[in-house]
C-alpha cells in the first residue's frame, strides 16, 4: 500500500467545506451580477481605447469672420 497517497485523501469533510466556499463565491456573484459585468466592461474598455481615436478626431473648423 502506498502511504503517500493517503495524503491525497479527499473525504466529505474536506470536499463539503471546499464546494460551500465555491458555491458562496457564485452565489455573490449572481446576485451582483450586473455590477461584475459593468465593472468587466469597463476594465476592458480602458484598455482598448487606441490613443489615435483620440487625437485622430476630426475638429470641426469654425470659419472666422470680421465684421
Amino acid at each position: 500500500m502506498h502511504f503517500e497517497l493517503i495524503a491525497l485523501y479527499g473525504g466529505p469533510d474536506q470536499v463539503m467545506t471546499v464546494t460551500s466556499a465555491f458555491a458562496s463565491i457564485v452565489g455573490i456573484l449572481l446576485i451582483f451580477w450586473n455590477k461584475v459585468v459593468a465593472a468587466f466592461f469597463k476594465f476592458v474598455h480602458l484598455f482598448r481605447r487606441s490613443p489615435k481615436a483620440a487625437s485622430g478626431a476630426p475638429q470641426q473648423n469654425t470659419p472666422k469672420t470680421s465684421s
